[in-house]
């Protein structure tokens, strides 16, 4: 049991669970009996992480998030609302990943992939440590909204002027929050992402 509250809130797959029990002849009956008395939670087949129960810890979803399927980093709308730069509480984690797009409902939450090119993949991302000891990768702010303007099928967006109702009307980002935004970032994803013509559009609103 020492070994599940050492482990804390990371994640944590099979095999490296299996060697915490070199004693047991068949470790699989074993992870599977800590399954079933809630210490462990599966998150897919063959991954786990452990109950709060045991570590007395949160566990925290961006880091799952990073560990479930990779390589990937927190973006979209996820990575706005951990900025405060969207009001509203995002249920779904969303990333970015240089993988095919894929979905996991697991007993944690859904936890979304969207698959994005690999030489646009590298932009803009940063590592952020919570409770001192955990790291994930996430989004820079600019990273983040451009994944989403990139992502959002049938987002018709033709002016400066469409770009600010979409900010504030759409995702109900106050303009004042995006003033310090790095434009630098902004035009490495117009080089080498989609929707370039849009893009432009943003970059040209928070040059004004």
């Amino acid at each position: 049991m020492k070994n599940l509250v050492n482990l804390g809130s990371i994640p944590i797959d099979f095999g490296t669970l299996a060697a915490f029990y070199p004693d047991f002849k068949y470790p699989k009956d074993k992870i599977s009996a800590l399954e079933k008395k809630g210490f462990l939670i599966r998150l897919k087949k063959g991954f786990f992480v452990v109950s709060p129960e045991i570590h007395n810890q949160p566990i925290f979803k961006e880091l799952i998030a990073n560990h479930l399927y990779g390589p990937s980093y927190i973006s979209f709308e996820t990575a706005l609302s951990f900025y405060g730069l969207i009001p509203e509480k995002v249920y779904t984690v969303r990333s970015a990943t240089q993988k095919r797009s894929k979905i996991f409902t697991t007993p944690l939450g859904d936890f979304e992939y969207v698959s994005v090119e690999t030489i646009y993949y590298p932009v803009g991302i940063r590592q952020e440590i919570i409770d001192k000891k955990y790291a994930f990768l996430i989004a820079t702010p600019e990273k983040a909204l451009c994944d989403l303007i990139i992502a959002t099928p049938r987002l018709r967006i033709q002016s400066v002027k469409a770009m600010k109702i979409y900010l504030e009307e759409d995702l109900r980002i106050e303009l004042s929050a995006i003033k310090n935004f790095e434009s630098g970032i902004i035009k490495k994803c117009i080089e080498s992402g989609r929707k370039k013509s849009v893009l432009m559009h943003l970059l040209k609103l928070l040059k004004k």
